[in-house]
């Protein structure tokens, strides 16, 4: 299975904000929200997380999570191998 392309290391490297990565690839609803949800709870106001899911309802969960909990997603692309790559911004809910 390819890698998707990590293109949040350009911005770790201008040093906004740091970068988790969380592969939740492989694992079905809701599994991919909850995970994602309990890695946010537990980040710093200042960092960008880049959640990897393959479960066809992570784009709409993981959009859910972002909205209730105060978060940005910044973009959510989809994976060539299938899925999609969320990339959320802690802490803050416009871009």
């Amino acid at each position: 299975m390819a890698e998707p392309e990590d293109r949040t290391a350009a911005l770790s490297a201008k040093g906004r904000n740091p970068t988790a990565r969380l592969d939740l690839r492989g694992l079905k609803c809701p599994l991919p929200a909850l995970r994602t949800e309990k890695a946010l709870a537990g980040a710093s106001v200042a960092v960008d997380l880049v959640v990897l899911a393959d479960d066809p309802l992570a784009r709409l969960d993981i959009a859910h999570v972002c909205r209730k909990s105060g978060h940005a997603l910044i973009a959510a692309e989809p994976i060539e191998t299938g899925g999609w790559a969320f990339w959320i911004r802690t802490g803050q809910t416009d871009r």
